[in-house]
């Protein structure tokens, strides 16, 4: 059995209170070796950093989410910088811009994700990054901010737009909607991509696959997304696990 890297999955989701102890257990099972757990918000730290602490297999990422906009003051970012240099993570995030939701205001957004940029940059970390209808400045951001790596999870958005990001060194984090018929322009995407730029995730617990649509996701479906981004390449399932793995070791240490 390959083994499987979940690039972003977030475990501490209180989704997850009543049975997380079984949801890992079956995570292993199913191949899935190592995950990502990112932050959300300043008040999940410390659970984050527990569960890291007691499963090797968990990597933690420390940041500020763009959709939990009420929740973060500017003393976090202060906060945020000492977390890095006294417990540094596997990764910044996640962070990033969300211009869907309404009454996130934009302005708050960009000087939340800039400062997250900018200490990544200074700390040497890859960052995680939500985008939202926000890719175009995502980028133009990145390019601006400079001397960055790290992956756009959850990718939706078009062919051109990735080849940008690859040309920066960017990954895509690609999870359950490839799993979807629908998303044609995403499996266009997946199938020709460069593999060095390919992440696997579960957005765990949301984001299921087209097969438990409506259902809490969890990290031990992570088979489904890799049968179906290895169907779409033309590719044995064991080469693009074997691949993308190395890809999320490569990048989260």
């Amino acid at each position: 059995m390959s083994l499987l890297y979940d690039s972003h999955c977030h475990l501490d989701a209180p989704g997850f209170d009543p049975d997380r102890a079984e949801v890992l257990a079956r995570a292993r099972a199913a191949g899935v070796t190592r995950q990502l757990v990112p932050a959300v918000d300043r008040a999940g730290w410390e659970a984050i950093a527990a569960l890291c602490d007691a499963d090797p297999g968990l990597r933690p990422a420390w940041g500020l989410h763009p959709m939990f906009l009420d929740r973060h003051r500017p003393a976090h970012l202060d906060e945020l910088a000492e977390w890095l240099a006294t417990r540094r993570p596997a990764a910044v995030g996640e962070c990033g811009l969300d211009f869907f939701v309404e009454g996130l205001d934009p302005d708050t957004q960009r000087l939340y994700f800039r400062r997250q940029l900018g200490l990544a940059r200074e700390f040497d970390l890859p960052v995680v990054i939500h985008a939202r209808r926000a890719v175009d400045e995502v980028i133009a951001t990145l390019r601006q901010v400079g001397g960055l790596r790290g992956v756009v999870h959850s990718w939706s958005g078009s062919e051109e737009q990735a080849r940008q990001l690859f040309a920066m060194g960017f990954s895509l984090g690609i999870g359950g909607p490839v799993t979807y018929e629908r998303a044609r322009r995403l499996r266009r995407t997946v199938a020709t991509m460069p593999i060095e730029h390919l992440l696997l995730e579960t957005d765990a617990p949301d984001q299921p696959d087209a097969g438990h649509r409506g259902q809490r996701n969890e990290p031990a479906r992570l088979g489904r997304v890799l049968e179906t981004v290895a169907a779409l390449r033309g590719e044995s399932p064991d080469s693009v696990a074997q691949a993308t793995t190395a890809n999320a070791r490569r990048l989260f240490g």
